[in-house]
């Protein structure tokens, strides 16, 4: 294994960079090496993960959460992926539908800003927005109801 040479000044330009542009990590690649400059913070400890709960008995017995189970309503818009809900283009803009409005096929219904990329949620049918059923800035996971369309 070839060993790295560490290119002092390099680091110290990168370095630099983070303090000028108040990023907390940069990352260069180049000469088949890749130097990763991360400026210091808090790390934070991942907690174990919860035990899974038993299975349900042989006898079909239904689980004590199950009964409480919040189903999807049959018109609501559900989230295509894991993210943070904005309801306008920008903050103090108007927002994109509110209760009450008619909606066309296609109209963008809101956004889901993941991974630092907004993606525009598209009307999936034509109606009438009854319920928002998120707020602006919340996050929201896969297959969550956003809004109602009747």
């Amino acid at each position: 294994m070839p060993k790295l040479e560490l290119d002092e000044e390099l680091v110290r330009k990168l370095s630099g960079l983070l303090d000028e542009t108040g990023l907390t990590e940069i990352e260069y690649e180049g000469g088949g090496h890749r130097i990763r400059v991360v400026r210091g913070g808090t790390v934070l400890a991942a907690a174990p993960a919860p035990a899974a709960p038993p299975p349900a008995a042989a006898t079909g017995a239904v689980p004590a959460d199950a009964a409480s189970d919040d189903s999807v309503p049959a018109n609501a818009v559900t989230s295509p992926m894991v993210g943070t809900a904005y309801c306008a283009p920008e903050p103090g803009a108007p927002a994109f539908v509110s209760v009450g409005d008619t909606v066309k096929e296609g109209q963008t219904l809101l956004i889901i800003e993941a991974m630092k990329v907004m993606n525009q949620i598209p009307s999936p049918r034509a109606g009438k927005v009854s319920q928002i059923l998120v707020q602006d800035g919340q996050p929201v996971e896969y297959g969550e109801p956003l809004l109602i369309i009747e």
